[in-house]
């Protein structure tokens, strides 16, 4: 059974990577489908340089995996729940708080 601290440790990898609205915009893409880092570019509107910082980001957080498909390689959920998780979270908070707002804060640096 996990411990408290490592189950902490989990959730503020999460929370990091979702901190970014470039992330964001990356975990809910692959939630769809999985994909190539070129299509991901040209779907949420970046450089492919700056997407593939963050999918490195995203991978180093175990929230993604690649898959080779030939010379190419393909991005995808690390876990299927990860997509169940985020369309909890985003209903959740949308449930509770829809007339409010964050404050923008200053991005940290990922995982």
């Amino acid at each position: 059974m996990p411990s408290a601290d490592s189950d902490i440790e989990v959730l503020v990898r999460f929370g990091r990577a979702l901190a970014d609205p470039i992330r964001c915009r990356i975990l809910l893409a692959l939630r769809a489908a999985p994909a190539y880092p070129a299509d991901l570019a040209d779907a949420i509107g970046v450089s492919r340089t700056r997407l593939s910082n963050h999918l490195a980001c995203l991978r180093d957080c175990g929230l993604v995996t690649t898959a080779p498909d030939g010379r190419r390689t393909r991005y995808e959920l690390a876990d299927d729940r990860l997509g169940h998780a985020l369309d909890d979270l985003r209903t959740a908070v949308v449930s509770v708080a829809a007339d409010r707002t964050c404050p923008d804060a200053e991005a940290e640096d990922c995982c």
